[in-house]
């Protein structure tokens, strides 16, 4: 396992609480709501839903809570049925889910943990002790959080692995699909790395891609955008709600980055310093793709950029 102090920013953050916890309050009275309201106020951001449809559109339609605090009882959908759904999605399952009720029967209790509850909590609500309850679970989830990415990155670069990108990949098509807008997927190639290895020899080819890896994750500046070492010396970047024109932007700012680095690269026929060829693919995810064809896409296009001569970015086409 890395140590901590090489973890990159995103990941060290992981180890601690958020500043301002996110918390989702659910519950079909809105006194019950305004209670929790002012017991957290102070030091947590709140959002509020009064129905189980409500809930569940906002957990997809933004970024997930770090925490929900649940109501059994609600008309239509109850509590135990939202609990189920947020589970059964992989990108909303790893929500940490209190159950705040008036009721307090046993098998209400195990029915409410049996659908994937963390823990379940009485009305009328003690402060002290919700307070206490919310802190413990906010806790454990960014532990747990940090030892879940910590399996998915790259152990040389510090940046994603191709494991974090393929599980990226699929929850942001969906995302992207739901919200109707683009996704970009930028593919990456060291221009003659295998040269550059053969030349200066495989430790200096790893500060090489360290440096690249550095470079890339710099330059995206959006907390979303996702860059990961897909193979060798092959990078992805993902970029949600990201069009034709800003993806192609973004390209080339990060190719011309990895130029004003300066790395030597004496065996190159392309320059004198380490390059990289891009291919840039757009998409609106629909019923009619998949993600698969958004990465042939790009492939395509960055095969186009060795193609014609490297050291270049190309869109592609086809998507």
């Amino acid at each position: 396992m890395m140590p901590a102090y090489n973890l990159p920013p995103e990941f060290r953050a992981l180890a601690t609480l958020p500043e301002r916890p996110r918390l989702l309050v659910v519950d079909d009275q809105p006194i019950n709501i305004q209670t929790l309201y002012q017991i957290f106020h102070a030091d947590h951001e709140i959002f509020m839903a009064t129905s189980g449809d409500q809930a569940l559109a906002f957990c997809r339609d933004n970024i997930p809570p770090d925490l929900i605090l649940l109501d059994v009882v609600m008309p239509g959908m109850d509590g135990i049925e939202v609990c189920r759904r947020l589970k059964s999605d992989p990108a909303l399952a790893d929500i940490p889910v209190i159950f705040v009720t008036a009721r307090s029967d046993p098998a209400d209790e195990a029915g409410a943990l049996a659908a994937g509850g963390v823990d379940f909590i009485a009305k009328p609500v003690n402060p002290a002790v919700v307070r206490a309850r919310v802190k413990t679970h906010l806790t454990l989830k960014a532990q747990t959080d940090l030892l879940h990415s910590l399996v998915f990155i790259d152990g040389l670069t510090g940046v994603a692995n191709r494991r974090r990108f393929d599980e990226a990949l699929q929850i942001e098509w969906r995302r992207c699909r739901r919200s109707n807008t683009p996704l970009t997927l930028l593919m990456i190639d060291i221009d003659h790395f295998k040269r550059y290895n053969d030349y200066y020899g495989h430790q200096t080819g790893d500060a090489c891609l360290q440096k690249v890896a550095a470079s890339l994750r710099a330059g995206l500046k959006r907390a979303q955008d996702l860059v990961a070492r897909y193979g060798g010396e092959e990078f992805v970047c993902l970029m949600p709600e990201c069009d034709h024109p800003a993806s192609q932007n973004k390209a080339e700012e990060l190719r011309a980055a990895v130029v004003a680095l300066g790395i030597p690269h004496a065996d190159s026929p392309t320059a004198n310093c380490v390059t990289l060829s891009i291919g840039v693919a757009v998409m609106q995810p629909n019923g009619e793709n998949a993600p698969e064809a958004l990465i042939a896409a790009a492939d395509a296009a960055l095969y186009e950029a060795k193609r014609n001569g490297r050291n270049r970015v190309t869109a592609s086409l086809s998507a």
